[in-house]
């Protein structure tokens, strides 16, 4: 949730032509990673939960790219803090997700 807030807040100062385009698309993907993880998690199995997983890792790798491209157009400078709350995320769903392999006997 952090990492949503963070985005809402860099992209608060992004160009007026981009609130249909690039600043949706950052608020879309932030938001997309929690909110795929939660629908997940109420899921009735553990597979449906995988899947979702696999969502939020892709909604992250959106995302990454995205900052990526605003750096690039100059929209924002320094995305340290961003950069390494992404980081930390990934590994935390690759985490959960080899646990949640295991739990159903097929941790490739």
């Amino acid at each position: 949730m952090d990492l949503v807030e963070i985005i809402y807040n860099r992209t608060s100062g992004f160009p007026k032509e981009e609130v249909y385009g690039l600043t949706a698309q950052l608020r879309r993907s932030a938001v997309s990673v929690p909110s795929n993880i939660a629908e997940g998690f109420m899921r009735k199995n553990t597979r449906e939960y995988i899947q979702f997983i696999h969502i939020a890792q892709g909604s992250l790798g959106e995302l990454d790219t995205q900052i990526e491209i605003a750096k690039r157009l100059s929209y924002v400078d320094d995305t340290s803090d961003i950069d390494m709350l992404i980081i930390l995320i990934k590994k935390q769903l690759f985490s959960l997700l080899n646990v949640l392999k295991q739990k159903t006997g097929n941790p490739q």
